[in-house]
């Protein structure tokens, strides 16, 4: 076997780890970023609501 094949057979399981290492955390980044854009929504129809019934 080529050396070059060894090393890529050697690497390719860091790389494949890494990236869904990468995937997930870009999913958890991103489901975090919409939870706090729903929560200031809902925060903010709470206050104009408040405001109206005050």
């Amino acid at each position: 076997m080529p050396v070059a094949l060894e090393v890529l057979a050697a690497l390719a399981p860091s790389v494949g780890v890494g990236l869904v290492f990468w995937y997930a955390m870009r999913a958890i980044i991103r489901a975090d970023r919409r939870e706090r854009i729903a929560l200031a929504r809902l925060e903010e129809a709470e206050a104009k609501g408040a405001d109206d019934a005050a």
